[in-house]
């Protein structure tokens, strides 16, 4: 079985997101999404409200794939967290140049520790190249439409928190 771990923060999931969970199950069996636990960004969403928000958005992709998608939250290194969950390859998305300058050394690194989990990047489609859940958050705490880069349910959860 062939299992890949898309790793993230999702603070919130957005449609970039949701592309890349798709894209990545056509090529593994089994997709772990790995919520990262990171205090230093001092997330909007709690973990239990991330976790939440990835499994019902992710479960469509799963049942229209056949692809099994599970989500694991982690506080570990990216390499051991692939390890712990049996990846034999890491997903990330890239947006732009600049996400591949700081992935490149990322692959870098995790290969001196690790050089049996692979990093595939999937480049985000034109139409989601500009979504960041950080410009998300702040259009949505603006009062702004957020409409185009998240799901409704995503859109409803922003409101209630900056509503």
């Amino acid at each position: 079985m062939r299992t890949g771990l898309y790793p993230g923060t999702f603070d919130p999931i957005t449609l970039g997101h949701l592309d890349i969970i798709r894209r990545a199950c056509t090529l593994v069996d089994r997709l772990v999404i790995g919520v990262a636990i990171n205090r230093d960004k001092g997330p909007l969403f709690t973990l239990d409200e991330r976790v939440a928000m990835v499994e019902a958005e992710a479960a469509r992709w799963s049942s229209e794939t056949g692809t099994e998608i599970v989500t694991h939250p982690f506080e570990n290194l990216l390499i051991d967290c692939a390890a712990d969950v049996g990846a034999q390859m890491i997903v990330r998305g890239l947006r732009a140049v600049a996400d591949f300058e700081y992935e490149y050394q990322m692959v870098g690194m995790n290969r001196q520790l690790n050089d049996r989990i692979e990093t595939v990047f999937l480049m985000a489609e034109a139409q989601h190249q500009a979504i960041a859940s950080k410009l998300v958050k702040e259009i949505a705490r603006l009062g702004g439409d957020v409409a185009a880069f998240v799901t409704p349910e995503v859109e409803r959860a922003l409101g209630t928190k900056f509503g």
